[in-house]
């Protein structure tokens, strides 16, 4: 049986903050340190990522762990739908990002397009929240929720901002090489199918 190294990872990172939040005994506490060790070993070996890096992300997440949240922005112009194309990788993506602490999900997505593509929109409706290790993307250390929320134009011109470096329209039959960390093709097509069924259900994983 093949061993996948970084849910091991997942699992015991934790089990390891859940007894270092909670647990009050000083030995046990120690036990669930070593632990967290444990976990930057692994995930540097198999993460493919440098050790400092591990520690870094690993150290910041207090508390209980609870997966994270990604938004992204579905907004359509006639049969196209909104995309940008990430400085990053300069591969494409629905404009969005990791949740905001003090916004609500439609607050995120609006503020998202807005940062990224320079329009102002309105958040109209839920069309899916997939766990992002039940689709087709590269293999994430994060335990990852993606919202993908309907939004309505309302007025500006579209413009790269500071994470982007071009905003356009494609059509289901002219994607872009797509950021595949961020959204599939299956996932952009499955947006064309919501439009194209006002009255489809959202879905959830």
């Amino acid at each position: 049986m093949t061993i996948n190294w970084i849910d091991v990872a997942q699992q015991l990172q934790t089990i390891s903050q859940a007894g270092l939040t909670y647990c009050k005994n000083e030995y046990d506490l120690e036990r669930y340190k070593e632990l967290k060790e444990i976990v930057k070993n692994i995930i540097s070996n198999y993460a493919k990522k440098d050790f400092n890096t591990i520690v870094t992300f690993i150290d910041n997440e207090k508390g209980y762990l609870t997966p994270k949240v990604d938004i992204r922005a579905v907004v359509f112009e006639n049969h196209k739908i909104l995309m940008v194309q990430e400085k990053i990788d300069q591969k494409w993506s629905l404009p969005g990002g990791w949740a905001d602490v003090g916004h609500s999900p439609f607050q995120n997505a609006a503020k998202e397009v807005y940062e990224e593509a320079g329009i102002n929109v309105k958040p109209v409706k839920l069309f899916a929240v997939y766990d992002k290790n039940m689709h087709n993307h590269p293999r994430d250390y994060h335990h990852v929720y993606k919202l993908f929320i309907l939004c309505s134009y309302l007025s500006g011109d579209n413009r790269p901002g500071l994470e982007t470096i071009d905003v356009k329209y494609f059509g289901k039959d002219e994607l872009p090489d797509l950021s595949l960390q961020r959204n599939t093709r299956e996932q952009i097509l499955k947006m064309f199918e919501f439009k194209d069924n006002p009255e489809k259900e959202a879905e959830c994983d």
